[in-house]
């Protein structure tokens, strides 16, 4: 039996074969990513005679590298093992000398897959794979967008500061209509009272009355704001830039949501029926499981995927006093389960009464959270390995007769 690592690049990838008796073979290959490099390879194989039915592949999911590479290499028919770094680096660690090239990681990865002999990583479905890609690009857009309504603040404050005394939602559809067109308090003092309240009532109907209170609220705060007034131009210039960037990223990130929502009902699954999680986080944790639940054996090893296992100090007679969380594994996944985490808190018949346990012990808010995190993990677990809808279960003390 042969076992071939390949150490993955953008650019250039590198493959090393080691025997049965984990000795190396021959010398590394170094070739581009490219359709000539993936024959490059193959013709490496064929010199030592390596066939799908005597050689285990082990590829390290670095990026988004790994994947024309692994799509090739399953096409061939050759077994192949897409692993988490992590679990190179953890055997990294016992060399003392931890050196790194491209050449001894090929050979490291080599020694994974023959010391560990994992299963056989399948192509990804198509529905997964869009779902894996627009859900992080959605993440990616509404971080943007955060960060830009944080600019947006920052500029409001220099020249406006009383502007959110008025707001309750600098960024509702009321507030951005009016930012977008008068984000000075001159612009406000400018305006007309009835053109004001129109805009008020029109955007998000709240009545004449109210409107009308809003309008010369914001009028009053207006004339005795204590904004700077250096430079207000720029000032007026960069809000309204922002504020055209915001808009046109949440309406991108709607389109977004349309997609997914349309792509997780096409899949065979009851994760929506789960507290706390809708067509868009039930799209994050299918996509970054894979699609394939059975690929974790124990609810504790989804956990630790996910980053929501404790990480523990301890050294000789030393204990660390408190713990946090590991943060390894999926962000993506994590961050879906934290939100779903803090919907289920509070909505969840069963989770909300374990978080009110937890904060009656004197547990910080964040801890409790954390450990309803955990607890939903399990809950994920158990519905897509049994294929089920979601029932909570409450202590037998609780339940009504």
């Amino acid at each position: 039996m042969f076992f071939v690592g390949i150490d993955i690049g953008k650019r250039y990838h590198e493959a090393g074969i080691i025997d049965a008796a984990g000795n190396p073979i021959g010398k590394t290959l170094r070739f581009p990513n490219t359709s000539e490099g993936s024959q490059k390879l193959l013709e490496f194989f064929n010199k030592q005679d390596l066939l799908p039915e005597n050689t285990h592949i082990g590829i390290e999911a670095t990026g988004h590298y790994w994947l024309s590479l692994f799509s090739f290499l399953d096409h061939l028919g050759f077994p192949t093992t897409v692993f988490n770094p992590l679990q190179s680096d953890a055997l990294r660690g016992f060399f003392i000398r931890k050196t790194k090239t491209d050449a001894k990681d090929a050979y490291l990865i080599a020694q994974v897959i023959r010391v560990d002999l994992p299963e056989t990583s399948t192509a990804p479905n198509e529905d997964i794979l869009r779902l894996k890609n627009l859900e992080r690009l959605r993440f990616s857009f509404v971080d943007q967008a955060s960060d830009l309504k944080r600019k947006t603040i920052t500029l409001l404050d220099q020249v406006f500061p009383e502007y959110e005394t008025v707001f309750s939602d600098i960024f509702g559809k009321s507030s951005s209509q009016i930012l977008l067109q008068s984000p000075l308090p001159e612009d406000i003092e400018a305006i007309d009272t009835s053109d004001l309240i129109e805009t008020l009532n029109q955007v998000k109907c709240i009545g004449i009355r109210r409107a009308t209170e809003k309008a010369k609220l914001l009028k009053e705060t207006a004339k005795t704001s204590f904004g700077i007034t250096v430079a207000p131009d720029v000032f007026k210039f960069q809000i309204q830039l922002l504020l055209e960037q915001i808009q046109l990223i949440e309406r991108q990130v709607e389109e977004i949501d349309l997609q997914l929502s349309q792509l997780i009902k096409k899949q065979d699954t009851f994760i929506t029926t789960i507290t706390g999680i809708g067509d868009v986080l039930g799209s994050v944790i299918l996509a970054e499981i894979g699609g394939d639940i059975s690929k974790f054996d124990h609810p504790n090893k989804l956990v630790a995927f996910a980053g929501l296992d404790a990480s523990i100090h301890q050294s000789g007679n030393f204990n660390a006093s408190t713990t946090h969380l590991s943060k390894r594994g999926s962000p993506y996944l994590r961050r879906a389960i934290w939100q779903a985490a803090f919907v289920a808190s509070n909505s969840d018949p069963a989770l909300s009464l374990y978080y009110k346990k937890l904060i009656s012990r004197g547990k910080p808010h964040k801890v409790a959270i954390g450990a309803v995190a955990r607890k939903l993990t399990h809950i994920i677990y158990a519905v897509l390995r049994d294929h089920k809808p979601y029932t909570p279960h409450l202590p037998t003390s609780l339940k009504t007769t």
